[in-house]
């Protein structure tokens, strides 16, 4: 279980984030939504331990992060909204020059195998030449090569096509139910929060997202 109580982000005389507290169980895949600047993304950055909150805790399985930070990094897998792999490589060749710097070693055909789950079949091929839904997956994919109980995505299908972002959601869906995984998705497409997420949380309190969400009986909650 991912718990986080109390957490406040500051950055000067602004407050981003104001006493959030949520958990989210295993196998869950929770949307978050809210306007430009809500803190989504510093939120996403904090769990990621890539940020500091000024105030409050957070735990993976009743470990707090400032006590088991490296056991926890470990544990996270994070997909930024920039797209952070080498064009001028082929596809296995990223797989490989990443899974070098992971803690966790794979063979290149457990590699290639993560690609191929989401309809990544490419992998010869250099970045540079892909399509962007492909861009996307291979994001994807190397952001899961050590496996990680927690994966937290900052709007890992935008700008892509729809076939695209139908594969990744059907991958996402099976990987939280089958392996158990901790999925924390933002994404200003609401058809697909909606049909994707377990439930939703709304950083701020804007009307348009609890209403949308509301009729369509997803289960929203506000901070």
């Amino acid at each position: 279980m991912l718990k986080i109580q109390q957490l406040t982000k500051t950055f000067g005389k602004k407050t981003v984030l104001n006493n959030v507290s949520f958990s989210i169980d295993k196998g869950q895949i929770v949307g978050l939504v809210g306007e430009n600047g809500a803190g989504k993304s510093t939120l996403l950055s904090i769990l990621a331990t890539l940020q500091q909150p000024t105030k409050g805790t957070v735990s993976l399985n009743n470990q707090k992060y400032t006590d088991h930070l490296k056991e926890i990094r470990k544990q996270i897998g994070f997909v930024p909204q920039d797209i952070a792999i080498w064009d001028e490589l082929t596809v296995e060749e990223n797989m490989v020059f990443f899974e070098k710097l992971s803690w966790v070693k794979k063979s290149k055909d457990e590699l290639r195998q993560l690609c191929l789950n989401m309809k990544l079949n490419q992998w010869k091929e250099p970045v540079k030449i892909l399509s962007g839904g492909m861009k996307r997956k291979l994001n994807l994919a190397i952001s899961l090569i050590h496996d990680p109980q927690i994966l937290l995505l900052d709007e890992p299908t935008v700008g892509i096509d729809l076939k695209s972002r139908t594969e990744i959601g059907t991958y996402l869906h099976e990987l939280a139910t089958s392996e158990d995984k901790v999925i924390i998705y933002t994404s200003h497409d609401m058809d697909e929060i909606k049909s994707l997420c377990d439930y939703v949380f709304c950083l701020g309190e804007d009307p348009f997202y609890q209403n949308y969400l509301n009729e369509a009986g997803k289960e929203i909650i506000t901070f």
